[in-house]
């Protein structure tokens, strides 16, 4: 149950910091993409002010023509000190100051592209999770299977053990049973040896005193 745990925090925390550098390198990588493919070419954007006036010449002191409003998309034509010359949405050539000009997209354009960027992350990162939670939860059946098989042997085990303690009690019970059955036998066989030699014994005193008494009388007879 430990190791489990383990596993499961283990892969919780590497599932966590790889969401996080997956996240924050998209959307570097996304921030970057989106830059590097605006910034190619004459394309400038209207710096992210509320408007700039624009005028018909490259200094201050020709006229106000018009304005562009932020984020505004124009195409780069020429620079004069201070000044740039653009054609906007319209056709219209216009000079505007430098510094109101910038080579990356406004917040108002990059903020879309971000948001659908993060989109397409927090999609694939969520099909990162759910794949890490499938395996996870793989690796979870699979150490509880294991451990239940680990289990059931053990409990094999010991009923074995069990089992050859017992045989082994019953095997010295029955070793000394027969060692008590062969004493008997032998103490019979030493009585019925003996006996049959005892009884020999007498046999051999006896006949010959029954043979001396037997020639004495046949020796009166005669």
């Amino acid at each position: 149950m430990r190791l489990s745990r383990r596993v499961s925090a283990c892969f919780s925390s590497l599932q966590t910091r790889a969401l996080a550098a997956c996240l924050s390198g998209g959307l570097l990588v996304a921030g970057a993409s989106v830059q590097a493919e605006e910034a190619a070419g004459n394309t400038r954007w209207v710096s992210d002010t509320l408007s700039a006036y624009v005028r018909s010449g490259p200094t201050d002191g020709y006229r106000i023509v018009g304005t562009l409003t932020s984020g505004q998309k124009v195409e780069l034509l020429r620079t004069q000190d201070d000044y740039s010359q653009v054609r906007g949405e319209n056709g219209s050539a216009v000079w505007i100051p430098s510094r109101d000009l910038q080579d990356l997209p406004g917040q108002t354009q990059r903020l879309p592209q971000l948001e659908q960027k993060v989109a397409e992350l927090s999609a694939e990162l969520e099909g990162i999770n759910d794949t890490w939670k499938t395996r996870v939860q793989g690796m979870q059946e699979t150490l509880d299977s294991r451990k239940a098989l680990i289990d059931e042997l053990q409990a094999a085990r010991a009923s074995l053990d069990g089992e050859l303690s017992q045989a082994r009690s019953e095997l010295r019970e029955v070793q000394a049973q027969l060692g008590d059955e062969n004493k008997q036998v032998l103490m019979r066989y030493m009585v019925y040896g003996g006996s049959i030699a005892g009884a020999g014994l007498l046999v051999g005193l006896i006949l010959p005193t029954m043979l001396r008494v037997r020639r004495k009388r046949n020796d009166q007879w005669v």
